[in-house]
């Protein structure tokens, strides 16, 4: 042992591995990184529910999409800054300081408004402002949960591993909207933010406690301060541009502006970043192919998983005409399918030498779900529909542990961390571009689908006040609310009722074409993850570790 320790090499040796630990020690670290991961994966689900109930109170129902964005925003910037950072400094710094500033931060999101005015921010732009704050220290979370268990485990340990951190996220996704609604209806919607304190300050403990800290001897030079800058500086109008394209057109001039400015400000970067030592992004790893095919791969899964996962309300609520609270329980299926293949993935790939066809495999089943999905119609029954977003969750549990578990088994050890934080970055991109095309897909469609099927039919002048104004997905939704409807229509003379049920049905219809063409767009992008994923190596997953590399012993 003190041979590998004479060996050791500098830029790895701050980093906490398993074989410096005792296993009850190494237990309680490993549950401590899971406490993590749930604290911000529950957090994203969670939220959403009581949204309509905060814009309400608050007042800020124009502002509403802000919300979502600044958190997606700041996280995003932080991935690959706080990826870097942690393989420079190590792993536990800033994955304390992640859940200590997201704890703090979640505090005053449920206290916005609560302050009265500050400045000239009312309490949505307090939400809105604390939310950035809290997405700063999620990206944190996130980039560096994955990290720690790539430096924990060998790879063959690993891969079963994140099999089991995939299901924690499909845990959150499954009980967040649940738990979220429940805390909305029966306490406040502050109570969503609060709940995060509790399980923040128990993590916070358990890593404080159990996990080593190792000093490095890396120091504030080592920082890429102009590249952080310059990485921030084109991602904010890169992904606000985005954005906002699902209410403006892509061709408007706050689109092509943000969108203009992205480019040269991300061109500026490649330039800056090439020429220093300390890159927050390395691009030489593009240079690894293994890298290269499993960021692609992600990026364009992750376009047909947005596509599905946002739209699918629109099927249960919209075409089937399900309340909100029963659509919910139908998506749970497919949160389901995706813990089972993630963590049988985990298990497979490190038994199977030739792993890439597993996720090449797991990108045709998701692919196969969208194009089911893709043919709904009004007479669609339920379980069909929980049929298709079950094949989706199930393609898509074996991409989550596959990809990352390759990359992090192909790079050095002293670029684990962006490497990580790279696929989490690149995953993040591919949802804000799926969003985007997607959502401006469905803003320009639909309301030429339903002035086409209204068109054709033969309605009586007094119809028209039933036909909704605009045409477009907000004018429609609202008469998709079973209660607005059976209100509406008690209000109608009996003559009338049946020309009602006809529009209705015309407006559904209209919404299950349109849907069907999104997701047709999104399985085309997912198949050519499909074609990407052959090309992924096997990179061998046992045997991994070498003994240069080793870190210094820790005692207990």
């Amino acid at each position: 042992m003190s041979a590998e320790r004479t060996v050791a090499d500098p830029r790895t040796s701050h980093i906490v591995r398993a074989e410096n630990l005792s296993r009850t020690r190494l237990i309680v670290v490993t549950l401590g990184v899971m406490m993590s991961l749930l604290l911000a994966a529950l957090d994203q689900t969670i939220v959403g529910t009581a949204m309509p109930r905060i814009v309400a109170e608050l007042n800020g129902l124009d502002r509403y999409a802000w919300v979502i964005t600044a958190y997606l925003v700041s996280s995003t910037i932080m991935v690959p800054i706080s990826g870097k950072l942690g393989d420079l400094f190590g792993r536990k710094p800033f994955l304390i300081a992640g859940m200590a500033g997201f704890v703090g931060a979640s505090a005053l999101c449920g206290l916005a408004g609560d302050f009265g005015g500050i400045g000239p921010l009312d309490g949505m732009g307090q939400l809105i402002l604390f939310r950035t704050v809290q997405g700063l220290f999620g990206g944190t979370l996130f980039a560096t949960v994955f990290s720690v268990i790539a430096d924990l485990y060998p790879p063959a340990q690993r891969a079963r591993l994140q099999g089991v951190f995939g299901g924690v996220w499909g845990l959150a996704s499954v009980v967040g909207p649940t738990v979220g609604g429940y805390l909305t209806d029966n306490f406040t919607w502050r109570a969503v933010f609060y709940i995060n304190l509790p399980l923040g300050i128990a993590a916070i403990l358990v890593v404080l406690l159990g996990m080593p800290f190792v000093r490095s001897k890396a120091s504030l030079r080592d920082i890429d301060f102009v590249g952080a800058a310059a990485l921030t500086a084109t991602l904010v109008p890169l992904l606000v541009g985005l954005s906002i394209t699902t209410d403006h057109a892509w061709t408007s001039p706050e689109v092509l502006g943000l969108l203009g400015a992205a480019l040269v400000l991300g061109v500026a970067f490649v330039f800056l970043e090439r020429r220093t030592d300390h890159p927050i992004v390395p691009f030489e790893l593009f240079k690894n192919q293994t890298f290269a095919v499993a960021v692609a791969v992600r990026l364009v899964v992750t376009f047909g998983m947005f596509g599905t996962i946002a739209f699918i309300p629109l099927v249960f609520q919209g075409v089937l005409g399900i309340p909100a609270t029963n659509s919910g329980l139908f998506i749970t299926p497919m949160m389901f399918g995706l813990i089972a293949a993630s963590i049988v993935t985990g298990q497979l790939m490190v038994r199977i030498r030739r792993y890439r066809f597993i996720g090449t495999a797991g990108i045709a089943i998701m692919a196969l779900g969208m194009w089911l999905l893709s043919q709904i119609t009004v007479s669609t029954s339920e379980g069909e529909v929980v049929r298709d977003i079950v094949i989706v969750g199930l393609g898509l549990g074996t991409t989550l542990p596959l990809y990352l578990n390759a990359v992090q088994s192909a790079v050095p050890r002293n670029l684990m961390g962006v490497a990580t934080s790279q696929i989490q970055f690149w995953q993040n991109i591919g949802a804000t571009i799926g969003t985007a095309v997607l959502g401006s897909l469905l803003a320009k469609r639909l309301p030429e689908e339903i002035s086409t099927r209204i068109s054709s039919l033969s309605l009586p002048p007094q119809a028209q006040q039933f036909i909704p104004k605009g045409g477009g997905a907000a004018s429609a939704q609202q008469l998709f609310d079973p209660a607005k409807i059976t209100e509406l229509k008690a209000t109608l003379p009996p003559v009338l009722q049946p020309v009602f049920d006809q529009i209705l049905v015309a407006i559904r219809e209209a919404l299950a074409s349109t849907l069907s063409e999104l997701f047709l767009v999104g399985m085309v992008v997912v198949l050519s993850g499909v074609a990407l994923s052959v090309f992924l190596e096997d990179v061998p997953l046992r045997g991994r570790e070498r003994a240069p590399e080793a870190a210094p012993a820790f005692g207990d």
